[in-house]
């Protein structure tokens, strides 16, 4: 009999089937939730539980049901989000294996329901592609032709395609009219592997241009695996567009919204959606990261249209939530709400938005549980302290960040195993923690201050404030006392994976539709 409330495979299904409000959140690291999970799973490890979960599942009375693999980091989530006032929490029943063995589907990699999304929208729409040997030929001939690179910013400068821009999804149908004006101009989409290549291509098709548009054929995967040659570290990015590209624009993407019954909702309106206690509603402005921190809705998120329909699971984690989107031109929330609503969720587009609205400058408000008062030490006070005996420095940051620049001596943890490795310490000891502010070594600090004798301190101001006063720091992989789990390596990211990764990763998302079929929970509708 188990000490904590079970929810089985049956019961979650219907409740996706039905379209109620469920959270379904993988408390494994991302590199072991990306080899197995279901479809509709958000995956907030229990290291990070305090930093994500009140924003992710914003109210206490949605359904959770928390799951791990037989790691006993369930039954820990489950205690936390008791006790920050979560009313509806439930374990798994039989965890990973469970939900398998009961006849559930699992699904691999990450985003898996926006990248099944894109391969479905392929199978239906029959989205035109172009091979990276085809596209090669017609740089090589001067062709009319113009390539749009659909990912991050930062993305498109790690790798690109010869001669291409960075377009942003949600931004190809704003500004396709400036950057192809000649209407007989070849458009071609691509990103790194398939989906925003697809989902890219489609919108403009779906957004009535007049151009030829297609895919590059499996991204800069297919350019690589076709032994072409990438370029890195490039600038090309879009440009403001005129009014008259706005607003027609606006027109033909409200159509497509209009026709994917994209539901509309005033101010006041939004006001009455989120005071529904009952209810989840997420509101997100999707232009670009930079145009939000310029200015915002007081109580937005910034999720970048294309990024936000290629991981909506990380945006929403409630399936079932109402989604609320807002622009300043009319195109970028329809174009995304058309997309969202074809996934099966319950999206709206605010209207009535004036410049006045964005009141808010700086990065999004985001929540956080309550956490005790830490005996803090600074930055130049740590400096000095570096240099004697029975100080140990624990970094619960990112590996990959740790990589990057960390504190001299610092060692890399996982913020659930720094009790298992404080106890195993050989003797009396001063232990520092810190992270990128201070903000999860308090955290771990509460925790660690009641299992171990050590004076335990967190940096104040964490290794954004060792940076600040200008203090060295050490690269490379340092001494890492966790495994390297905390993050899933993309086999599209980067320029040194292994071609066969490659290939397997194009494998994998060729499947997704059939994969679906036997899923059966998706809800999606492709137009």
């Amino acid at each position: 009999m188990s000490l904590y409330p079970l929810k089985g495979f049956f019961r979650i299904k219907e409740a996706l089937l039905q379209s109620q409000e469920i959270a379904i959140i993988d408390v494994r690291e991302e590199a072991l939730f990306a080899e197995g999970h279901p479809l509709f799973a958000t995956n907030i490890p229990l290291s990070r539980l305090e930093l994500e979960v009140l924003t992710r599942v914003p109210s206490f009375s949605t359904p959770v049901v928390v799951y791990d693999n037989g790691e006993g980091l369930a039954e820990q989530a489950y205690q936390k989000l008791s006790i920050w006032g979560y009313s509806d929490v439930a374990l798994l029943e039989g965890g990973l294996k469970g939900w398998e063995a009961a006849g559930g589907e699992i699904f691999h990699d990450v985003n898996s329901p926006s990248k099944a999304f894109g391969e479905l929208v392929e199978s239906v729409r029959h989205t035109p592609s172009l091979t990276a040997e085809e596209v090669k030929v017609l740089l090589d001939s001067n062709a009319d032709v113009v390539v749009l690179d659909a990912r991050r910013f930062d993305e498109y400068q790690t790798m690109s395609i010869p001669t291409s821009i960075s377009v942003p999804g949600a931004e190809l149908a704003l500004r396709i009219k400036e950057l192809a004006p000649n209407l007989s101009t070849q458009v071609i989409v691509n990103c790194a592997g398939r989906t925003r290549s697809l989902i890219g291509t489609q919108s403009l098709i779906n957004a009535g241009i007049p151009n030829q548009v297609a895919a590059l054929r499996n991204g800069t995967i297919g350019w690589v695996l076709a032994g072409q040659t990438l370029e890195y570290c490039q600038s090309r990015c879009f440009q403001p567009v005129s009014d008259e590209t706005r607003l027609a624009a606006a027109t033909s993407a409200r159509a497509l919204a209009d026709q994917t019954l994209v539901k509309r909702a005033t101010l006041e309106q939004l006001s009455a959606l989120q005071q529904e206690p009952a209810r989840t509603t997420y509101l997100f402005d999707v232009r670009t990261p930079d145009e939000f921190t310029a200015g915002h809705f007081p109580d937005a998120f910034s999720a970048p249209g294309g990024q936000l329909v290629q991981e909506t699971d990380h945006h929403a984690a409630v399936r079932g939530a109402r989604v609320v989107l807002v622009d300043d031109d009319g195109v970028r929330a329809n174009m995304t709400a058309s997309w969202l609503a074809q996934m099966g969720w319950e999206v709206y587009v605010l209207e009535g938005v004036e410049p006045s609205h964005f009141t808010e400058s700086g990065n999004e408000k985001r929540r956080y549980p309550p956490v005790q008062s830490a005996d803090v030490v600074t930055a130049e006070s740590l400096a000095i302290l570096l240099g004697e005996s029975g100080v140990t420095i624990f970094d619960l940051t990112t590996y990959q960040r740790y990589q990057k620049g960390h504190i001299p001596s610092a060692k890399w943890v996982l913020r659930t195993d720094v009790v298992s490795q404080v106890k195993a310490l050989p003797q009396p000891q001063v232990i520092v923690l810190t992270c990128g502010s201070d903000r999860l070594a308090r955290f771990a600090r509460q925790e660690l201050a009641q299992q171990v004798p050590y004076k335990v301190v967190v940096l104040e101001g964490g290794n954004a404030a060792w940076r600040r006063v200008g203090l060295p720091e050490e690269t490379g992989s340092g001494e890492a006392l966790s495994p390297l789990i905390d993050r899933y390596r993309r086999p599209y990211e980067g320029t040194d994976n292994p071609e066969e990764a490659m290939q397997a990763y194009l494998d994998w998302e060729f499947g997704l539709v059939a994969q679906l079929e036997k899923d059966g929970t998706h809800g999606f509708q492709v137009i």
